[in-house]
């Protein structure tokens, strides 16, 4: 039985190309390069049979194929026979190649005419084709996408037969049952499906990884036990950036959901081809093709459970042979390798995906190793001996000027070498000593770095700016932003090209965030960008999104201004009022002539020799009697002048003068 062998793959990995035998003998070996051709090869003298490049060979690459199975191919001949009316429409189905796009369509390419039969596109996929499975026996063809969705389709009427949900992440690859009643559908859980009533009827645990390879390994159970058409089958699976392929059996009771053994490779899986078991006895051959570029190829009796992975019986390797003693063989990466029909040779597809070749080995089984050594270098090297002769330089003069791509302006003075004498060639030519490197840099006058001449000018700011953003060197923008000057700020904001404007915005929003002093010339340069540049800023549809972090610092150092203005004020009142305080203490009290001064006088009389030492208790009394006599003088005075005032103020002095003397 012929094994075609065809698998979605990572499209990441180098030799994850979509590609696959045909199912007839492995006549054609078909394969879609990541440039967007189908080129079909013949595997017998490694030709190119056909090449077809889609319309939308750019928009839509190719990211998945498969060949329409041989029973297939062979019933519609039979009815080809029969019925000559429908010959030409059993005759466009026979030979033809599915391939999944990368905007959802499926194009039906015919080898047998060599141009494209049909393309199904409506009512099907939303995004990326991950796997397409052709039915065995009658014209429908199965595929997944990203959309999360399988989809049935009818190859005859080009149209959706049945549409439903297969995971509830992206759906990456698909099988179909030997009886052709099941469907095995995998994204991150591996899930058997009922293909009449379309219901889940096994859940597997599935791979850590997207599971990127389905296979059924046996057509019957080993087990002699009434047949189903599934139940005791094995199948196998491959993930991306796993190296282990795991096996599986669909069990009569739905409690085993784990691998019941895996075999081990040396890197991810990128194409498998194996030979299907059709007894008990027979063992499954397993010939997968890893990122690396080996071939490891593995002989087992699948009879149940196995705890250890299973390491491969032979690893097949292709090497450039060294030329040379000292020189080492390169590997050539292996692209693709399928069973014969014999099942004890092997074709390989080795080389590059744009001239590969194909090779028949047959396979012993005593050998553990192979490695080939093989010369492909006039297939795929590319001569380079004719470009270079072409190649001329033109002849420049000191006129001209050579702008620099992306930054506007920017150009480099040419410097024309100096006129050599004849001399000088003549010596050349007979062998004479050429010019030294310190000669040849001093003609192309070469900028000295570290004169105190050569400063920064006005118009190299701008460039530096934008290489500085460019390249992110912290340098160079330290040289630029760390300027005082406010008119040279504002040319060479005036001058920046626009591209320019939200990374500069972007870069002082981070030194605004950095230390205070950092800060105060950030701000110059905010001003400038934002007054200049305001036109241009208000045109862009995501300028609050970009500008986001700038608003929120601002505000939030905005919002503490208002308090740190009102501590302010009241800081100066108190610093006022304490120095005016200090102010007054520290004045000298101004000088007041006093309107009435009373000195006391001391009596001549009395000397120092007069005063006793001690006075008696007599000479006490004495002085209180003098003092009392006195008081009492003094007291009939007060009493006479006021009785006079009162007789002044009566009128009894003009009056009666003589009365007085009778009174008194």
């Amino acid at each position: 039985m012929a094994a075609g062998g065809g698998g979605s793959c990572d499209p990441l990995a180098p030799a994850g190309v979509p590609c696959a035998f045909s199912p007839d003998s492995q006549a054609y070996f078909a394969l879609a390069s990541s440039d967007g051709h189908l080129r079909v090869w013949e595997t017998a003298n490694n030709r190119l049979h056909q090449e077809y490049v889609p319309s939308a060979h750019l928009s839509g690459t190719c990211t998945c194929l498969a060949w329409a199975p041989a029973r297939l191919q062979a019933k519609e001949s039979h009815q080809r026979k029969k019925r000559k009316s429908e010959a030409i429409g059993t005759n466009d189905q026979a030979d033809l190649l599915a391939l999944g796009t990368a905007v959802g369509s499926i194009l039906l390419y015919s080898t047998v005419k060599g141009e494209l039969h049909s393309k199904l596109i409506s009512g099907g996929h939303e995004k990326r084709v991950n796997c397409i499975q052709w039915h065995q026996d009658n014209d429908c063809l199965y595929s997944c996408s990203d959309d999360k969705y399988i989809v049935e389709w009818s190859t005859q009427m080009c149209r959706v037969k049945c549409k439903w949900k297969g995971d509830n992440s992206s759906v990456s690859s698909l099988c179909i049952s030997p009886d052709g009643k099941m469907l095995l559908s995998a994204g991150r859980t591996i899930k058997l499906w009922v293909l009449e009533t379309k219901e889940v009827y096994r859940h597997f645990t599935g791979h850590a990884t997207p599971v990127s390879s389905l296979r059924f390994t046996t057509i019957r159970p080993n087990e002699s036990q009434p047949f189903d058409g599934v139940t005791g089958l094995y199948f196998l699976s491959g993930a991306v950036h796993d190296r282990l392929l795991n096996v599986w059996q669909v069990r009569s009771e739905n409690k085993e959901k784990s691998a019941v053994m895996s075999f081990t490779v040396t890197d991810e899986p990128v194409y498998i081809d194996l030979t299907l078991s059709e007894n008990k006895e027979e063992p499954v051959k397993l010939a997968v093709v890893c990122r690396d570029g080996q071939v490891h190829l593995f002989e087992h009796v699948l009879n149940g459970h196995c705890k250890k992975p299973l390491t491969s019986n032979c690893t097949i390797q292709v090497a450039t042979p060294g030329k040379g003693k000292k020189a080492t063989p390169k590997p050539i990466p292996i692209l693709a390798a399928g069973f014969c029909l014999d099942k004890m040779s092997l074709l390989l597809v080795y080389g590059s995906w744009f001239q590969p070749t194909i090779e028949r080995l047959a396979l012993n089984s005593k050998d553990t190793h192979i490695c080939l050594e093989r010369d492909i270098s006039n297939c795929w090297a590319p001569t380079v001996e004719t470009a270079i002769t072409k190649v001329k330089t033109p002849v420049m003069n000191s006129e001209a000027k050579v702008l620099v791509p992306g930054v506007p302006g920017h150009h480099a003075p040419i410097k024309l070498l100096p006129a050599q004498p004849k001399e000088a060639e003549n010596k050349r030519k007979l062998g004479g000593k050429e010019a030294t490197i310190e000669e040849r840099l001093g003609a192309m006058d070469l900028d000295r770095r570290g004169k105190k001449d050569d400063l920064l000018q006005t118009n190299s700011f701008p460039v530096l700016l934008a290489q500085g953003l460019e390249s992110n060197d912290f340098e160079m923008l330290n040289k630029v932003l760390q300027t005082r000057n406010v008119n040279l700020i504002k040319k060479t904001v005036l001058r920046m090209p626009l591209h320019a404007v939200i990374p500069l915005l972007q870069e002082l929003t981070k030194r605004l965030q950095g230390h205070p002093n950092s800060a105060v010339l950030m701000v110059q340069w905010l001003k400038c960008v934002l007054t200049i540049h305001a036109s241009y800023l208000s045109t862009l549809p995501d300028l609050v999104h970009q500008l986001g972090t700038l608003y929120q610092l601002m505000e939030s150092r905005v919002k503490t201004f208002q308090k740190l203005s009102h501590l302010h004020g009241k800081l100066i009142l108190l610093v006022t009022q304490v120095t005016a305080s200090e102010k007054t203490k520290k004045m000298p009290s101004p000088g007041l002539k006093a309107k009435l001064v009373y000195e006391e006088e001391s009596s001549e009389e009395e000397s120092d020799d007069e005063i006793p030492e001690k006075d008696s208790d007599d000479n006490w009394d004495e002085d209180e009697e003098k003092d009392s006599e006195n008081d009492e003088a003094v007291d009939e005075e007060d009493e006479d002048r006021e009785a006079a005032s009162e007789k002044e103020l009566n009128g009894d002095s003009d009056l009666d003068p003589e009365n007085e003397s009778e009174e008194e």
